[in-house]
């Protein structure tokens, strides 16, 4: 049996548990949550199932040395001591990330260019060349994290941040991030067991990542490439037959609504829905919230409105009023959630949260609220045996720490730790104990070529179609082009 190694699930704060359930129904091993990380065992299985399944991982590292460094110098000589010809080949280039918290080193570029010349000092004297620096495509991809006079040094096996799932063809102004997107669905509890709405979709974040959880989808399927991919050990067939295999997708026999009063948003989540090969699960319409009526199925509504931060409404308080008006005549016996940043904004919605959940949204501390709706008085409902509050919401709440002492919705994360600005190409950890488509036939000869790439996965869109064929369902559209989106995909990855 493979040896089982340490590695690092980066993710936002406040969906630290979300991500160590997620690692734990996968099968990892020594799972324990950190500060936006959770840590694990496992073999390379189980690193390329959790950058290929996790829906709540921003990253995947693997701690290659722990040490201890109190000065440049110390730094220097203890990266020197690793054997780098074991994990950068002779023709590769390698970059560095470096996440510091640290008295001694307080400019991060300063420790990636000492991190750069202990490994190609090291080549330079055994080989007599050295490899090359790349930042935009490297072969190997290394994170060194130092807090105080502790140091992790990691291989990076994801490469580009897992949120960008590669679904996303265009995007409306401050879009939700998919990772934060699919935390809330998990958080909610939902598993595709009713309706599933979002009634001020945007750009259909939430509705393509409820589909993805509700149909047990890796995320992962759409991307084109991971680090891991070009390391020296990539195992080809082993990942292979985890992109293949299907048999822990499941049915959906409901169905996924999304509204937005804006047209423009409701064509850009229609495309992206459609670019993800799912209009058969979700319907987007045009539709003002104010003209919501209570639907003819039981429902779970999730919610993010504006802030009046990045995207505000001419009247940002008048709009959660009518959010709260809304829910409370036509969602009855329903549960809805809530991401929001202001306490203003919560309390025009009047009604009585059974759960608050601290989280970041970019760097902005969020509340994400659950309402448990009911028809008629509070007295009459609980007369019947109607439950606002579950013993489990309650367990929750009596946790103390859950907010910060005297917390202010304004706060805001220190500049250096701000979740990267919402977009989280590398994201930060701070606590240092590790702290569709045709079966898809990869070519190993070609799998460094990008437009090879592009074409070969191009076929997965029939994959879906061909699987829904043999089971009888008609879940997914069948036909989109993968390669035409993958070119149209790569300007958007530019701008976001």
């Amino acid at each position: 049996m493979e040896q089982e190694f340490e590695l690092i699930a980066k993710t936002f704060m406040g969906l630290e548990p979300v991500l160590a359930q997620e690692l734990t129904q996968m099968g990892a091993n020594n799972v324990q949550i950190g500060r936006r990380m959770v840590s694990f065992t496992g073999n390379k299985e189980t690193m390329y199932r959790a950058n290929f399944q996790l829906h709540t991982a921003i990253r995947i590292l693997k701690p290659i040395a722990h040490f201890k460094a109190r000065s440049a110098e110390d730094m220097y000589d203890e990266v020197k001591k690793i054997d780098w010809s074991q994990y950068i080949m002779k023709g590769k280039t390698f970059s560095v990330d470096s996440v510091v918290y640290s008295e001694e080193f307080r400019n991060s570029r300063f420790v990636t260019y000492k991190v750069k010349d202990a490994i190609v000092d090291q080549f330079r004297e055994t080989t007599g060349t050295r490899p090359n620096i790349s930042v935009s495509n490297p072969d190997i991809r290394l994170n060194i994290h130092i807090a105080e006079d502790k140091a992790t040094l990691s291989l990076d096996s994801s490469g580009e941040s897992l949120h960008r799932r590669g679904y996303r063809q265009e995007s409306v102004e401050a879009p939700l991030n998919e990772v934060l997107a699919a935390g809330m669905i998990l958080m909610s509890g939902w598993k595709g067991d009713t309706d599933f709405i979002d009634p001020m979709c945007g750009s259909g974040t939430i509705l393509i990542e409820a589909a993805l959880i509700a149909r047990n989808i890796s995320p992962g399927v759409f991307r084109k490439a991971f680090a891991f991919e070009k390391w020296p050990d990539f195992d080809q067939g082993l990942f292979d037959e985890i992109y293949n295999d299907d048999s822990q997708e499941k049915a959906f026999e409901h169905h996924i609504y999304g509204y937005d009063v804006d047209i423009k948003a409701v064509n850009t989540a229609r495309l992206n829905v459609k670019a993800a090969g799912l209009t058969q699960l979700i319907t987007v319409e045009q539709k003002d919230f104010k003209d919501f009526t209570k639907p003819a199925e039981k429902s779970l509504i999730i919610m993010n409105p504006p802030y009046g931060e990045r995207i505000s409404t001419p009247n940002l308080l008048a709009t959660y009023k009518m959010i709260g008006e809304r829910l409370k005549h036509e969602f009855g016996g329903n549960e809805a959630w809530i991401l929001s940043y202001r306490e203003e904004c919560f309390d025009q919605i009047g009604l009585k949260p059974s759960l608050k959940i601290p989280v970041y949204n970019g760097s902005l501390e969020c509340e994400f609220r659950k309402y448990s709706l009911f028809e008629g008085k509070m007295k009459a409902f609980r007369a019947e045996g109607g439950i606002v509050k579950t013993a489990e919401d309650k367990r929750e709440m009596a946790q103390k720490h859950r907010f910060k002492k005297n917390r202010e919705f304004k706060k805001r994360l220190e500049e250096e730790s701000n979740n990267e600005a919402g977009d989280i190409r590398s994201f930060t950890f701070h606590k240092h104990e590790l702290e569709s488509f045709e079966d898809r036939k990869r070519n190993p000869r070609r799998r460094d070529d990008r437009n090879e790439r592009s074409e070969q996965r191009g076929k997965r869109d029939n994959r879906f179609g061909s699987r829904d064929k043999r089971k009888g369902g008609k879940h997914f559209d069948k036909g989109t082009k993968r390669s035409n989106f993958n070119q149209e995909r790569s300007h958007f990855d530019e701008e976001d």
